[in-house]
């Protein structure tokens, strides 16, 4: 930083030390400061009254101990600091004569103006012109152009309302437009700083929350008409702004009295802006689309950063902060199943695309008393499974090493009926359930194809029935013997027959009834009771339902697939890493309010509403109305990315260094070059053939 030759006030101070300070805005400080440089409180003085750090004693400084490190490069004073050292009395610690440091203003991030003149050590009204607008009578009391602050570095700035009006003879402001397109790329040296004047604003960015601050949106004309005017001599100056996506730098320079100044919109960690930062992560942790989110942007001619930029934010700081914290949060679901006796998993598969097609699957393990999800699988079908149809396998054989290898003992685990998931945990000797809602889906359709067959409409009217009586079959029983005897009961109960000859279950636990109307009971030897005891009494049903989960249901697991939908839709496909971290965010978000409370009135009733589902054909459903969720989540991850992965980012890269991360499926073909490729193309499509010629080229790749 250059030495602009402005010097201390403080008669007989040389002013070596270009650390200046200006003269407070607090009517007992300021006049502790005026008496000690004149040794009075005159009538008027110089609001812009420069006292250099050599006046000060350390304990007057909030960063001491880091500018004495090597981590700050000006000094801050305390709020409330006043000057007690006479010059030539004493130094200030470990102050080098010949570094130049500057103060700046804590809001707008701007050095402060200095008006002291070389020649003379006058007031600025005496050399200022007496011309000034009639309309407004206003002088410039505030240390910022853009606002004004009396606080220290560690507060809060409070924002000052400001009025300027220039004088007679300046001239428009030599605005510059600010650059449209982004500049990201340019920069390619991390160590580089974004403007010259970031490298000393690292350790102080990093020192403070500032990603908590609040943001507002500024228009450009706005932003600029606050660089306008010179606020030493009121003319017009020359602005040059650069952008980085969303961080914006000004410089301002007077050419008539030499003042400069930088301004920059936010702080700087490195070579990135943290609001760019924020903005990614922001995105990144609420499952949003940044291509998305940028069409919004552009709509409204709000600037930010590239997709390019996006993905360097989420590979080198969000990434690692959300794989951290899944392992943190896992490792606590896990050490407390390790403790209960009793362990009941669920688990299901979920494809990343709506048909047979998928690249990814995704499994997922549930506790089902506590509706947390304990472990998330990410495989890719042809590279790790062998195909789709292998990947529920493969993600449930992952799911039980992991939780196995953390001492977690299972009770019992309820899937649906995946005949690879049979084997394989009849194969771990573990006591498997089926999902009650799979088996009646199935049911279901067969039902109701037969009660639109001929002599069959009487099915129709029994359908319903039949499903909720297989529910019960299941969830009243405590034995495999007594659901199968309480299932097969059902052949009798529609022939109007409630005794049976199964010692399991021998009579209807219903009200006997006896009814005169035999037109809605099945006949005996009729075709629709042949049909349905076909059905409904096969070899495959009855091993079924035997193994119908009594207690728990996969019903939750289906509802966090939902979830995962929002985080990572079917119809976009993402890089390994971040399908995995989108996961990871989904069971984060479905963790936190798995539980939410119901809501209810002011009189304490509880609230409900009325759905009307497609598979219910017309029929309605009642659901409790939960509070609405909450995302605590992403707040701490805010926290690590910012007080962790930026400031040591090592621990976290190496736990994401160690996934191991499949191929592309595009590794196991021949990749032509693009010349080859785009050759092809054009002789299979320009030389007229018909389309059987075209598709023939197209299949064998050869020219029609």
């Amino acid at each position: 930083m250059a030495d602009h030759g402005y010097k201390c006030f403080v008669p007989g101070c040389a002013g070596d030390v270009s650390t200046f300070h200006t003269l407070p805005t607090e009517k007992n400080c300021q006049q502790t400061w005026l008496m000690f440089v004149y040794n009075q409180i005159p009538r008027q003085f110089n609001s812009k009254l420069l006292v250099c750090s050599a006046h000060f004693t350390a304990d007057s400084f909030s960063n001491l101990g880091q500018y004495q490190a090597g981590f700050a490069q000006r000094l801050i004073l305390k709020k409330g600091a006043i000057p007690t050292i006479l010059p030539l009395l004493q130094q200030l610690p470990q102050a080098s004569t010949s570094q130049l440091l500057r103060t700046n203003d804590v809001g707008c991030q701007t050095d402060g103006p200095i008006v002291l003149s070389k020649a003379t050590q006058l007031s600025l009204k005496t050399m200022r012109s007496h011309l000034r607008s009639k309309g407004v009578q206003v002088t410039v009391s505030s240390q910022s152009v853009a606002v004004g602050t009396t606080t220290s570095a560690m507060s809060r700035p409070t924002i000052q309302p400001f009025t300027w009006t220039p004088v007679k003879d300046a001239r428009p402001a030599k605005r510059a437009r600010v650059e449209l397109e982004d500049v990201s790329s340019a920069v390619t040296d991390p160590a580089r700083s974004v403007t010259t004047e970031t490298q000393s604003s690292q350790v102080f960015a990093t020192s403070l929350a500032f990603h908590k601050d609040a943001k507002f949106i500024v228009f450009e004309k706005c932003l600029l008409s606050l660089f306008e005017s010179c606020p030493v001599c009121t003319r017009a100056c020359n602005v040059r702004p650069r952008r980085r996506g969303t961080f914006i730098a000004v410089d301002q320079r007077c050419s008539r009295c030499g003042f400069f100044r930088q301004w920059r919109s936010q702080p700087v960690i490195g070579s990135t802006p943290v609001g760019n930062l924020q903005l990614s992560a922001a995105i990144y942790f609420s499952g949003a689309s940044f291509l998305k989110m940028q069409k919004v942007f552009r709509a409204m001619y709000l600037k930010t950063h590239t997709y390019d930029a996006f993905r360097k934010h989420a590979r080198t700081y969000i990434e690692p902060a959300v794989i951290h914290k899944w392992n943190e949060d896992q490792n606590v679901h896990l050490h407390y199943l390790s403790q209960n006796k009793i362990v009941i998993l669920s688990g299901d598969m979920r494809a990343d695309s709506p048909g047979h097609s998928a690249k990814y699957g995704s499994y997922t393990m549930m506790d089902l008393q506590t509706n947390n999800i304990v472990d998330v699988q990410l495989v890719q079908q042809s590279n790790e499974a062998g195909g789709s149809y292998h990947m529920e396998k493969e993600g449930l054989r992952r799911s039980l090493d992991r939780v196995e290898e953390s001492g977690v003992k299972l009770d019992c685990i309820v899937t649906d009926r995946h005949p690879q998931i049979q084997k394989l945990l009849k194969d771990r000797k573990i006591i498997h359930y089926y999902d009650v809602w799979h088996i009646v889906k199935g049911l279901s359709k067969k039902v109701e194809k037969i009660s639109r067959e001929k002599d069959c409409s009487l099915v129709k009217k029994w359908h319903k029935s039949i499903t909720n009586h297989l529910c019960w079959s299941a969830t009243s029983s405590d034995s495999g013997p007594e659901k199968l005897a309480k299932w097969t009961s059902i052949i009798n109960h529609i022939q109007d027959i409630h005794t049976h000859s199964d010692p399991a279950y021998p009579r209807c636990q219903h009200e006997q009834k006896s009814s005169k109307d035999r037109s809605k009971w099945f006949q005996p030897g009729s075709r629709a009771l042949n049909r349905l005891h076909k059905v409904l009494i096969n070899k495959r049903v009855l091993s079924d339902v035997e193994k119908l989960s009594p207690h728990y249901q996969t019903s939750t697991v289906e509802s966090f697939h939902k979830v995962i939908s929002l985080f990572a839709p079917k119809t976009v496909v993402f890089p390994f890493i971040e399908m995995l971290c989108r996961l990871y965010l989904a069971a984060m978000h479905f963790n936190e309010n798995a539980v939410r409370p119901q809501v209810t009135t002011s009189k304490e009733k509880l609230v409900y509403k009325l759905l009307f589902p497609k598979d219910k054909k017309g029929g309605h459903t009642v659901k409790p109305l939960k509070t609405e969720p909450t995302f605590c989540y992403v707040i701490n991850l805010m926290d690590s990315v910012f007080e962790g992965v930026v400031r040591d980012p090592l621990p976290y890269l190496d736990a994401v260094q160690r996934i191991p991360v499949p191929q592309y499926l595009s590794s196991q073909h021949d990749i032509p070059s693009m010349e080859e490729a785009v050759a092809e193309h054009v002789a299979c499509f320009s030389r007229g053939g018909s389309e059987s010629d075209i598709l023939h080229c197209s299949i064998r790749k050869l020219p029609p």
